[in-house]
């Protein structure tokens, strides 16, 4: 029988490891001189200022409607992506740290906003200037949104709105420092962004769907973008809530659309791609455009065989036993730890929400003082609970691609009224499960790199997947949809932390097979993303 052959996703992964007889080697030194602005310009168009509606108050009646749609739509730019501190530097020159967390400070990526016509943008296409917190609109074309919808498939959450976000990454400005492995960053970072997106629309009232099965090729052209630097990775319709209520679609009338749109979520949005299993020899260097090509999808799926799958999905048709343990790791006998507990309140219009998401910073150093286990929960709650904050605002089912593919674990080493250890997060039977016993402190350090966070946090989680099984549900591209959906938890897991006064950090640099040994999990399980708590210093 011939050799079976890794996907490509699958090899780009074991080529990109970090393990401590080999970083040496895959580390150069940095021309600064050289690294990518972080910003993008456009020369010609036309720029519509948003950072009035920052501050100002709606001036009179008359125009207060547009008022108030220009502040919304400001402050959800800005609390998704916006400049939220300045950060001088051994030059001379500021840094600007934005609201959405990028490894190294690096923010590969762009928005995009794309409009059918709304009361505040004509139809065509427009970048956010992060810079000036501005947009501008530098294509006008009534057709754009046809080109959308086609280049979607037909999605049905752009049938309900006029206006999407588009997110595209520029390689290079996370590949300058990070090689190869930039490609896991840059979705990390992406994940980042779509957990403040979708929470910066419940605090606007919006309504955020997420869109991950797209032609690449025909959205890139859609965008003006040189692919050869550039490609699409996420597209978020945003529905404006308040305009429907004002054309006379209430809650009521919301709700069936609102189901019908949660139930195409997991088929729609998260479309597979080819799996390519032959592939040439590459060099080091060549691995993130070759994964990228890849991942993409060139054609249109088979719509009506993944709508009959999506009714095999739909909760409505299953009848799952009672005994039936929909969590994966339960171990007989093991010590399991209940984690429900009460709910953060984020104020009374999300206030408290929208302060933690602009003054969110990862943590630099920790005490090595312990954590209390109820932040812990609470941390743990506000992740992954969500419909314990509908009553705040708060949308109760969030689009991710598939959380189904997604595993938790918290390794213990300083939280009173814990025992230290390994924990597996049973999401769905909300409880953490002990699955060694062991301080593993000096492990942690060693693990992240030689980094003091992994050593001095009182807890460290990891996200992690079954590389094989989620390639063989949604081919290379796979690969995107676990990485945004790890950054995605881990942007909530920062937000919680910080608006408890945890002190948070994640981390996208280990020694992978090192962190297989110490959570005791099989040597193919990918390890994708490291969140650490602590007491900040």
């Amino acid at each position: 029988m011939p050799e079976a052959r890794f996907s490509f996703a699958e090899h780009y992964h074991e080529r990109t490891k970090y393990a401590p007889a080999t970083l040496a080697s895959k580390s150069q030194g940095l021309d600064w001189s050289t690294q990518p602005s972080p910003y993008k310009d456009y020369k010609i168009g036309t720029v519509y200022d948003l950072k009035p509606y920052l501050t100002e108050e709606i001036q009179s009646d008359r125009d207060g409607l547009l008022v108030s749609r220009w502040r919304r739509l400001s402050r959800l730019l800005f609390c998704s992506y916006g400049l939220t501190a300045r950060v001088p530097t051994v030059t001379g020159e500021a840094f600007y740290l934005r609201s959405a967390p990028s490894a190294g400070g690096l923010y590969p990526a762009e928005l995009y906003l794309i409009s059918a016509g709304t009361p505040l943008l004509s139809a065509g296409i427009y970048n956010y200037q992060v810079r000036t917190h501005s947009l501008i609109h530098f294509w006008q074309d009534n057709n754009v949104w046809a080109g959308l919808q086609q280049a979607c498939f037909g999605h049905p959450a752009l049938q309900n709105t006029r206006m999407a976000i588009a997110i595209t990454a520029v390689f290079h400005r996370s590949a300058w420092r990070y090689q190869d492995r930039a490609y896991r960053r840059i979705f990390l970072d992406t994940g980042h962004l779509l957990g403040n997106i979708e929470l910066a629309s419940s605090i606007e009232d919006y309504q955020s769907s997420l869109i991950g099965g797209f032609a690449d090729a025909a959205v890139n052209e859609l965008l003006f973008l040189d692919k050869e630097v550039e490609g699409a990775i996420a597209i978020v319709p945003i529905l404006d809530l308040q305009d429907e209520e004002r054309i006379g679609r209430g809650q009521e009338s919301r709700e069936p659309m609102q189901r019908s749109l949660n139930i195409s979520r997991g088929i729609m949005t998260a479309l597979p791609s080819a799996t390519v299993i032959s592939y040439p020899k590459l060099p080091d260097g060549q691995l993130l455009e070759y994964l990228h090509q890849s991942t993409q999808i060139s054609e249109q799926p088979n719509m009506q065989k993944l709508w009959e799958q999506l009714d095999d999905k739909n909760p409505d048709n299953v009848e799952p036993s009672p005994e039936q343990d929909l969590d994966k790791y339960n171990f007989p006998f093991c010590t399991k730890v209940s984690t429900t507990t009460e709910s953060i309140h984020w104020g009374d219009d999300l206030e408290m929400l929208e302060n933690t998401i602009l003054q969110r910073r990862s943590t630099r150093e920790y005490s090595g003082a312990k954590l209390e286990l109820a932040e812990l929960k609470a941390i743990l709650d506000f992740t992954y609970q969500p419909q314990h904050y509908t009553d705040q605002g708060i949308d109760g089912n969030p689009d991710y691609f598939d959380l189904s593919l997604i595993e938790t674990f918290v390794a213990v080493t300083g939280v009173a009224g814990l025992e230290e250890g390994c924990y597996y997060y049973a999401p769905k039977s909300q409880e953490l499960r002990q699955i060694r016993f062991k301080n593993f402190r000096d492990e942690l350090h060693y693990l992240c790199l030689g980094q003091d966070l992994g050593r001095d946090a009182g807890a460290v989680i990891f996200h992690t997947a079954d590389l094989q099984k989620a390639v063989v549900k949604y081919g290379d591209r796979a690969y995107r949809y676990l990485h945004m959906d790890a950054g995605h938890l881990g942007q909530r897991l920062n937000l919680a932390a910080i608006g408890l006064g945890v002190g948070v950090s994640g981390i996208a640099g280990f020694f992978d097979d090192l962190v297989n040994e110490v959570l005791g999990i099989p040597s193919d399980e990918a390890v994708l993303y490291i969140t650490t708590l602590g007491r900040p210093r």
